[in-house]
């Protein structure tokens, strides 16, 4: 296998190398760049693009970390809005609703929640502030040695500036997006504001950062409506709303549906705050201790469209409902309503962090500690029982209350390296890591016996909990040695023992045999992860580098032992999951010349007992959950390049395209699935900057991001189709083609201001269920002493 996956990287990239000689630059570990001008990054042992202070202030809307990382390539963050907590980071081959398959760091610290491999674990992207980023190098795949399995999809490195001499950063921006979708048709905005202030005093740093984002979301969802089907409502079982305006259209099916509301319209507010202190005690020895806390206060609104005879607000209808609202009437037709409830959340998480620095001549250390502790996570929802009700008027009515207290994670690291020689001829590294995960949820209110009151009420009857723990304990050894001139070889290894326990759930809707309450045993696994790296100069600007590394995703402790039972839905958990085992390979050609680069990789990842969400065929009843699918391969084509002083002084261009094809070649459970598409992972790719500095004050940016064609969810084998033939509307994972702008003036040395605008051309596109942002203008006023 690895024969052919080599012979077929080497047989695509000569082919190009012989017909565009420029495809290639020189490939040891030095970064491959896209963006000019960039500071090298650290060595990484593949392709690495790097995002700098610069390029944020000059070219990237965003007041969130997340929004950073749009423009390279084959990247995407799935910020369905401002302040979004759920930003997935997608890279080449993982989807938008895997998270657990890349890796973010910040100054050493885990951001990357690996409790669930989901949607809702996205990093904690609000612990770092833009303006803290001194940069971000970005790895793409597992080929280092360093990091855990979690990085087979690659590797965010987060870079904090560290003070020098006193300094002192205010930025204040405000932002507002006209949002127009069926019945909603509104402007939604925020504003953000962060301060930092730091100092070199003798031996000592200090920096105090403090960040604060208010944002109203527009909608994340719409309800929709079913049709009754058999007789026609009873009297006195359903509410005439033919007076209303409904919002008919074609879903992701090529059916016709219905639109009565709009829900999960985000009123957040975030903040957070940070205290970094240092100390050097000696030339080469020095020690850092980092506290930061992000608080979060969030209320979900609804909006419906239906209104009855008299005029009032009708929200919901169904089965559960009393009378006259088990059914509304539209035209002669009878309907049931998807839920319209209010939700609200409060979160204070808070991360600890420390660590040990030594540099000698030829050897360097570091022991690195961190803790991230959820210390109040609560999320509630109502359940409503009339039709007219809000979830908001004077009465409240019940509905469900969870606590993910004491969830979060621990990580240890200890690291060195040894130098041979001043040149780095020869570079030896090596450590060990320890990590915890601790999930802990209890969801209170069922449907027979909500919570008294949804807003504050604090317990009731117990609905679900779950409880487990996941430890993974590694070390490895990694050598890099410049063999000949013209000859980089870079060999490691690293081996892991993981372990799950503690682990235990209980679902009240559970009847006989099947128990409330299940407690779980303890399960272990190890494994060594081998790890290659060669490069060939061919000339001082010519070279090829070939890349090989395995890496083993463990089942996080969601995946496993978590199980959730909510308004119409129930997710599956599987305590005896088998980790994903990633055999991962790229091949990359660079050519440099004065004022440019341009760059072909061909990646390959082979992936064996893949998790996945699917149905399985062969027990009786089918059982739909995360289970293990035997074979996925992913391969695709990467070219980014750029061009400094392109057609005329001052303007840089960059861009990227990429192309990608994922499918499912093996799976026992369910076998009509072979040779179907992965979700969520588009075939094209594409991104592209251009940067004119007018002068050293005032420069202007304009930017573009597509994603081409990809699927919501797995073929339906039962239509032998997929379930979205089209793709293009509200409740698909649809294309985007999307152009921003960017003018950035530089008053003084003190004070700089931009404008801004996002999605210039306004355009539509989707993350099933949701709507990203439509046309959003940002203005920024900053201050730096």
């Amino acid at each position: 296998m690895k024969r052919i996956i080599a012979t077929r990287a080497t047989v695509i990239t000569v082919a190009l190398l012989n017909a565009f000689p420029a495809f290639a630059q020189s490939a040891t570990t030095q970064t491959v760049t896209v963006v000019a001008p960039k500071v090298t990054p650290i060595n990484f042992p593949a392709t690495t693009e790097t995002v700098t202070l610069q390029q944020i202030e000059e070219s990237i809307n965003s007041v969130t970390t997340a929004g950073v990382l749009q423009y390279l390539p084959s990247m995407h963050v799935r910020e369905r809005y401002i302040g979004d907590r759920n930003g997935i980071l997608v890279m080449r081959v993982n989807s938008s609703i895997a998270s657990a398959q890349t890796t973010v760091y910040a100054d050493g610290m885990l951001l990357s929640n690996f409790l669930n491999n989901s949607f809702s674990t996205a990093p904690r992207w609000g612990m770092v502030s833009p303006e803290e980023i001194d940069r971000v190098d970005v790895m793409y795949g597992p080929y280092s040695a360093l990091y855990p399995g979690n990085s087979a999809g690659g590797v965010v490195n987060i870079s904090t500036r560290t003070p020098q001499k006193f300094e002192a950063h205010v930025k204040v921006d405000f932002f507002t997006e006209r949002f127009k979708e069926y019945g909603t048709n509104d402007r939604f905005s925020g504003n953000h504001q962060s301060a930092s202030v730091g100092n070199a005093i003798d031996n000592w740093t200090f920096w105090l950062a403090a960040d604060h984002l208010t944002n109203r979301s527009h909608p994340q969802t719409f309800g929709n409506t079913t049709a009754k089907t058999g007789a026609a409502a009873a009297a006195g079982t359903f509410t005439d709303v033919s007076t209303s305006t409904v919002y008919r259209d074609i879903d992701t099916a090529g059916k016709p549906r219905i639109i009565v509301s709009s829900t999960g319209i985000d009123d957040t507010t975030q903040d957070m705050g940070k205290l970094s202190i240092g100390y050097r005690f000696s030339p080469m020895f020095s020690a850092k201790y980092a506290l930061g806390i992000w608080q979060n206060s969030s209320d979900g609104r609804v909006d419906s469209y239906l209104r009855d005879a008299a005029g009032n607000t009708v929200y919901n209808a169904g089965s559960t409902l009393a009378n006259p609202y088990k059914f509304i009437r539209i035209a002669g037709q009878d309907y049931t309503v998807s839920n319209a409830a209010p939700s609200s959340s409060e979160s204070e998480h808070w991360m600890h962090g420390v660590s040990l620095n030594a540099h000698g001549a030829r050897w360097d250390g570091e022991l690195a500690a961190s803790i991230y502790d959820q210390k109040k996570d609560i999320s509630r929802s109502a359940t409503l029982t009339n039709g007219l009700d809000s979830g908001l008027g004077a009465v409240k009515p019940g509905g469900q209350v969870t606590y993910a207290d004491g969830t979060g994670w621990e990580s240890f690291d200890l690291r060195g390296r040894w130098r041979s020689d001043d040149s780095d001829t020869h570079i030896v590294s090596f450590g060990a890591h320890r990590d915890l995960y601790k999930l802990a949820s209890v969801t209170y209110g069922t449907a027979a016996a909500p919570i008294a009151d949804w807003t504050v009420s604090e317990s009731g009857t117990l609905n679900t909990n779950s409880f487990g723990k996941t430890q993974t304990e590694a070390v490895y050894l990694q050598d890099e040695w410049r063999v000949a001139p013209l000859w980089t070889l870079m060999l490691g290894g690293r081996q892991e023992w993981w372990r799950a326990f503690d682990g235990s759930n209980y679902n009240a809707a559970n009847v006989l045999p099947n128990p409330k309450n299940l407690i779980y045993g303890e399960r272990s696994y190890s494994h060594f992860s081998p790890k290659m790296h060669l490069a060939f100069h061919a000339a001082p600007d010519l070279a090829v580098r070939a890349s090989f590394g395995k890496a083993v995703r463990y089942p996080t402790v969601a995946e496993m032992f978590q199980t959730f039972v909510g308004v119409g839905s129930i997710r599956m958990n599987d305590p005896n999951l088998k980790p994903e085992r990633v055999y991962s390979s790229e091949l990359t050609a660079q050519k440099r010349w004065d004022g440019a680069m341009l760059r072909t990789t061909y990646f390959f990842e082979d992936k064996r007992d893949a998790l996945i969400s699917q149905t399985d065929v062969t027990v009786t009843p089918n059982l739909s959950s995360i289970q293990n699918v035997d074979t996925l391969r992913t391969n695709g084509i990467e070219i980014a390049g750029e061009l400094s002083g392109f057609l005329l002084r001052g303007f840089d261009l960059n861009g990227s395209l990429t192309y990608t094809d994922s499918k499912i070649i093996k799976d026992t459970r369910n076998p009509g699935l072979e040779g179907s598409i992965q979700p969520r992972i588009p075939d094209w790719r594409a991104t592209l900057v251009g940067l004119y500095r007018f002068s050293d004050a005032l420069s202007a940016n304009l930017s573009y991001r597509f994603s081409g064609r990809q699927h919501a969810a797995l073929f339906n084998t039962t239509t032998t189709q997929y379930n979205d033939p089209n793709p293009n509307v509200y409740g698909a994972v649809s294309h985007y083609s999307v152009v921003d702008a960017k003018i950035l003036y530089r008053i003084d040395k003190t004070w700089s201001t931009s404008l801004g605008v996002n999605n210039v051309g306004n355009f539509k596109y989707y993350v099933n269920p949701n709507p990203y942002p439509q046309r959003t203008f940002f203005v920024s006023v900053r201050a730096d002493l």
